[in-house]
């Protein structure tokens, strides 16, 4: 699967990729390296993050799901407990 950013949130990742540049590195990477970098970390390691934030996903829906047996239990057969209360 290929991740894309729209593009506003493209503008703002080159922005701070090149902020992040200009503080940490003698020379600031200029729009196109910042450009190029983006894509590279989208195209090499944005599956990775995204298949992270899919299973964690996943591990909290069957959390959920799981508990809906606590949230909508009806108690069996207990009239006769409930006439016996009266």
């Amino acid at each position: 699967m290929r991740i894309t950013l729209d593009k506003a949130r493209r503008e703002q990742a080159i922005a701070s990729l090149q902020r992040y540049g200009a503080e940490n590195f003698d020379e600031p990477p200029g729009r196109l390296q910042s450009e190029a970098l983006l894509d590279f970390l989208l195209a090499e390691i944005g599956p990775a993050i995204y298949n992270r934030a899919v299973h964690d996903v996943q591990q909290r829906l069957l959390q959920r799901v799981q508990e809906v047996d606590i949230e909508v239990h009806a108690e069996e057969f207990d009239w006769w407990q409930a006439r016996r209360q009266r």
